[in-house]
């Protein structure tokens, strides 16, 4: 779950919601300075599903021990240490699962996702908010990816329908970068991030160069992107949310009886040249 403040609740953002937008950015990638990722079917399909672990949870969201509804939020942005409010040996389980269901379908997609979930948990991941007692779990869980990322380059590299150039290192690390991207941007999007970033990691151009995207936020949900991936000098995204009233709960269950009660509405965002 995602969450975004308001003066009497919370917008909550389920992951995959958060995952299509993270797509509906990536469909709409390209211009002169920047190329629409290929092979497309393969790469998006592995950014929309990228969070599908978290539809059961999202369905039932929980709460923190403050009584705020657990999610994703603007303090999370850049940091990932939110291991204190799940278990880990779960959340692990569901990462592995959701990946392999679409890897089974789709070796390229499902590589993309391993290749993000190891860096969400290596180069993001506050290790000082896991149980010491738990670290070996998590190693071997990245061990065990490490081998796996290495049966789906096998797989990828036996398909006689992608080019040579799109099955290369260079062209999977650049969508694995497209990936993380479109994620950060979307994150941006549902938390409504009110301060400057840049999109994790330096992106390809045309030229065969590479540039970090800065992201500038200008108003409520409408960010300037520099240098601009969009062939339209100005873009609007729509992603649904649902509105629940009050800022604590005191049990879960009255979070969930709200969110399920609460009607399915549209948010926008903004991107501008």
């Amino acid at each position: 779950m995602l969450r975004m403040e308001t003066e009497t609740g919370w917008w909550l953002i389920t992951h995959p919601d958060h995952a299509r937008l993270a797509e509906s950015f990536a469909e709409a990638w390209g211009n002169a300075q920047f190329a629409s990722p290929e092979p497309r079917t393969h790469v998006l399909r592995g950014i929309r599903c990228h969070d599908d672990g978290w539809a059961l949870r999202d369905a039932n969201p929980q709460i923190t021990r403050q009584g705020k509804p657990s999610a994703f939020s603007t303090e999370l942005v850049g940091k990932y240490s939110a291991f204190e409010e799940i278990d880990l040996a779960d959340y692990l389980a569901v990462r592995d699962r959701a990946l392999r269901l679409t890897a089974d379908k789709d070796a390229y997609a499902g590589l993309l996702i391993s290749m993000h979930t190891c860096n969400l948990l290596t180069e993001r991941a506050d290790r000082a908010t896991i149980n010491p007692a738990q670290l070996p779990l998590l190693d071997d869980f990245l061990a065990a990816q490490t081998g796996y990322q290495n049966e789906l380059k096998a797989t990828i590299q036996q398909n006689a329908d992608l080019s040579g150039e799109e099955k290369s290192e260079t062209r999977i690390r650049d969508h694995f970068r497209l990936l993380q991207a479109t994620d950060n941007l979307s994150l941006l999007s549902c938390v409504a991030y009110s301060e400057p970033a840049t999109l994790l990691h330096p992106l390809p151009l045309r030229n065969r160069e590479y540039s970090r995207i800065a992201v500038e936020p200008l108003e409520d949900r409408h960010f300037c992107l520099t240098p601009y991936p969009f062939a339209e000098p100005q873009l609007v995204f729509q992603f649904p949310a649902r509105h629940v009233k009050g800022h604590t709960f005191a049990t879960a269950a009255e979070l969930q009886s709200k969110f399920a009660e609460a009607p399915v509405e549209m948010l926008a965002v903004t991107l501008s040249a």
